[in-house]
């Protein structure tokens, strides 16, 4: 088993430690006029900073930004990839909303939108150097008819990702630390994932798991609550994993 948990003070020296020069940068996009009262009202829960320091996104990066709900994130991931780069912000249809995307692109002009069928949330081979997913892995194993999203083939899913992604290029991976189960099961009764089945399902499929962070670590999050539940929304408990494509 994958152990997940380290010191507070050595986590973040490690961080530090491997951050580029370049990621000072971060500390400019979180600082940009572009960005929206409700976008800093996110930034104390999520942590931004030390995410995207984590993340590693350089100028002239190209950035898959899987299920990007809003944009939150992909707004901030394209400020680093800069105009030589590109975010693809890739959404199901019923979860997309033409007008806020409308003012995101407007904002940054390396934002390219694709608002699909869950089934057709696929990307080129070699097309990216980056997959970036918050709070939304754990999705590949939720269905929904009243949502309408289907179920899906999550093997095939990440067979696409392992596609997509240039060979030394990454995954990251951001989500809500669930029980042990069926990650179907845990996904319907609570939408989180144990983070040894994202491990298991990622490195079934050719990734190496590089790095990882405990700078979201909650240690008082209830596990058993769903993660809509007020008494833990926007505070749960949250793993952080930075996965790579091996060079052949």
């Amino acid at each position: 088993m994958i152990r997940i948990m380290f010191g507070s003070a050595l986590a973040a020296l490690a961080l530090a430690q491997a951050a580029p020069a370049w990621a000072d940068e971060v500390d400019d996009a979180l600082a940009a006029k572009s960005r929206s009262g409700s976008d800093r009202a996110l930034d104390e829960g999520r942590h931004p900073a030390d995410v995207l320091r984590f993340v590693g996104v350089a100028p002239g990066d190209t950035v898959a930004d899987f299920m990007a709900g809003g944009g939150y994130y992909s707004a901030l991931l394209a400020d680093l990839a800069g105009k030589k780069g590109a975010v693809y912000a890739i959404n199901p249809t019923r979860f997309y909303n033409a007008e806020e995307w409308a003012q995101r692109v407007a904002a940054h002009g390396n934002i390219r939108t694709m608002a699909v069928d869950p089934r057709a949330m696929l990307l080129a081979p070699g097309s990216v150097d980056m997959i970036f997913t918050h709070l939304n892995f754990h999705d590949l194993y939720w269905e929904s008819e009243r949502f309408g999203f289907p179920r899906l083939d999550v093997d095939g899913v990440l067979a696409n990702w392992f596609a997509a992604v240039k060979p030394g290029g990454h995954v990251i991976v951001i989500d809500h630390v669930g029980p042990a189960g069926d990650p179907r099961e845990v996904t319907e009764a609570v939408h989180r994932i144990a983070p040894e089945n994202v491990v298991a399902a990622m490195t079934q499929v050719g990734f190496v798991l590089e790095a990882q962070s405990d700078v979201l670590r909650r240690s008082n999050d209830d596990l058993s609550k769903n993660v809509f539940d007020e008494s833990v929304r926007g505070k749960t408990d949250r793993f952080m994993m930075k996965f790579q494509k091996p060079v052949p």
